[in-house]
């Protein structure tokens, strides 16, 4: 039985949904902060469920020698180290929409309250003081919005913000023009929002590229003015900067939800004039933290028990009702890029995946990262589903993939070629009753199964060899398994796939290799 802990503040409705589906949970919500206990029990759990009190650092992932999969309920995983928990093969989950209409309608909140000056007003009066004149507003209809930032809660501000008459422009490099057009913006370019937008919304992910957007030039180029909203993640604009823009009026009000550090028990920002902070509530309604619950606890259940990956940060995502269709797949695809990775003799120059027939229906993303895993373990060895593409990336290694909607001989084909040393090997399996077979190796067909010791020998086709080899695994007390032969016709090129009940010794190898018909000869070990 899988075992998750908790160890934030979540609602009960996770812990009861993890039993219904039959997997423990330690429901510890103090547990967050601890970072030294949470060190020393978390090599227990199979799952963690962690809201943002808990910091996965690396110290953290490096304990937890069980645990497959930290699921973050909420948007915001800027507290799990992603890179090393990638490195163990740990996927992060996070859920994204649980709280989107919530922190949506806290950014209009914020809008309508730095536009009419609300906190302040509230604070004037409530003391007695009666200061019509001092609270001059603004209307928010016929103003335009210049949304940075228009994916899932953007495009909700959009449609909020659209049913109050506004007009709404949108820098997203990932918005297509077609998108645009149905959630009626405007798509336009960073420079051309910024002094068009009456209000400025940010909802992008904290990154490299949007560290500080709104920094101290772009916001002198916005219409004077301005005012400036931010539910999305501490650091997207420079607070410094923005401080000097409100003494200055450059910016009129802004509320902000979120900042560079928090807890923000002290910041530039605080005590300008027209600025409304909130203590990043931005998903804090009850609907919402329900909503995350139960996403998380199912997501992770759902990986625990079927394998299925929804809205993980660091792999595909694949759904309950691909996960057994994939199983066979991933598992070929694996040892294909198993027997490839370990005849790349001369350093791993490029690789391309082809997959055939109804294959090619199937989700192939998750296909391709255990043909990765496969490849790249024999030549890094700490490698895993998860971490695979990424360490491919980091190497600069090419990777092609194409797709044939039918395949000659088979159902379904997967074919993996790597290069090396400036030439190009190849390989093709297939499924056959549930089991991983090799079809083809350098374009000779035959048919093996994957045991776990194969003596791989590229030979050309003469008489005399299949005796010789045969007397000299004999004289070693090497049992014959499986014998399998392909060629491309008589007297050519020809391959052995030999399937071996004991290990291959470094002088007997030099032997095999030193057969006059042995062109290449490399144990293979799945």
């Amino acid at each position: 039985m899988p075992k998750v802990l908790i160890s934030d503040e979540l609602s009960e409705a996770a812990v009861n949904i993890f039993k219904s589906r039959g997997i423990e949970v330690d429901f510890q919500p103090q547990l967050g902060p601890d970072a030294a206990r949470l060190r020393e029990i978390i090599g227990n759990y199979d799952g963690l469920a962690i809201r943002s009190a808990t910091k996965v650092k690396p110290d953290i992932i490096a304990a937890a020698t069980k645990l497959k999969v930290i699921g973050r309920a909420g948007i915001g995983v800027d507290n799990v180290d992603i890179p090393a928990a990638t490195a163990r093969g740990i996927v992060v989950m996070n859920t994204p929409f649980g709280n989107s209409i919530t922190t949506a309608e806290h950014a209009i909140a914020l809008m309508f309250a730095a536009a009419r000056q609300i906190a302040a007003a509230d604070i004037s009066t409530q003391a007695g003081k009666w200061e019509k004149n001092r609270f001059m507003g603004v209307e928010l209809y016929a103003k335009t919005l210049g949304l940075i930032g228009c994916g899932n809660i953007g495009s909700i501000v959009a449609d909020r913000a659209l049913g109050l008459k506004m007009k709404v422009i949108a820098y997203d490099p990932f918005l297509s023009p077609e998108r645009a057009v149905q959630i009626g913006v405007e798509k336009v370019e960073f420079e051309d929002l910024l002094p068009r937008a009456d209000v400025i919304s940010l909802h992008v992910p904290m990154t490299d590229k949007t560290k500080n957007i709104l920094s101290r030039e772009n916001l002198a180029k916005t219409k004077k003015g301005v005012v400036i909203v931010n539910a999305a993640r501490g650091g997207l604009v420079d607070e410094q900067a923005l401080r000097e823009a409100l003494e200055s009026g450059q910016v009129s009000a802004a509320g902000f939800d979120v900042f560079t550090i928090e807890p923000a028990k002290e910041n530039v920002l605080f005590g300008a004039p027209n600025f409304i902070a909130t203590p990043h509530l931005g998903a804090s309604t009850n609907e919402a933290q329900e909503n995350v619950a139960l996403q998380v606890a199912e997501q992770m259940a759902d990986y625990l028990l079927t394998g299925a990956v929804t809205n993980a940060l660091n792999m595909p995502s694949i759904t309950a009702e691909e996960a057994p269709r994939l199983k066979p797949f991933a598992a070929l695809a694996e040892r294909l890029g198993a027997f490839a990775g370990q005849i790349v003799d001369d350093g791993l120059e490029a690789v391309e995946i082809e997959y055939e027939g109804d294959v090619t229906k199937l989700n192939m993303k998750p296909l391709t990262a255990s043909a990765l895993a496969g490849l790249l373990r024999p030549l890094l060895q700490d490698v895993n589903v998860v971490s695979a593409p990424a360490l491919l990336k980091e190497r600069g290694v090419p990777l092609t993939e194409s797709t044939r909607d039918a395949s000659p001989i088979y159902d379904s084909l997967i074919r993996i070629k790597v290069q090396t040393g400036g030439k190009w090997r190849s390989l093709a399996g297939t499924v056959v009753a549930g089991a991983p077979k090799i079809v083809e190796v350098k374009t000779m067909q035959l048919e093996a199964a994957f045991h776990p010791v194969i003596l791989f020998v590229n030979n050309s086709d003469k008489p005399g060899f299949i005796g010789a080899l045969g007397t000299m695994l004999a004289e070693e007390g090497v049992n014959i398994a499986t014998f399998n032969l392909g060629r491309e016709s008589e007297g050519a090129d020809a391959i052995a796939l030999v399937g071996v009940d004991q290990g291959i010794s470094e002088p007997l190898l030099t032997r095999i290799k030193a057969l006059p018909q042995v062109r290449y000869a490399k144990v293979l070990r799945f």
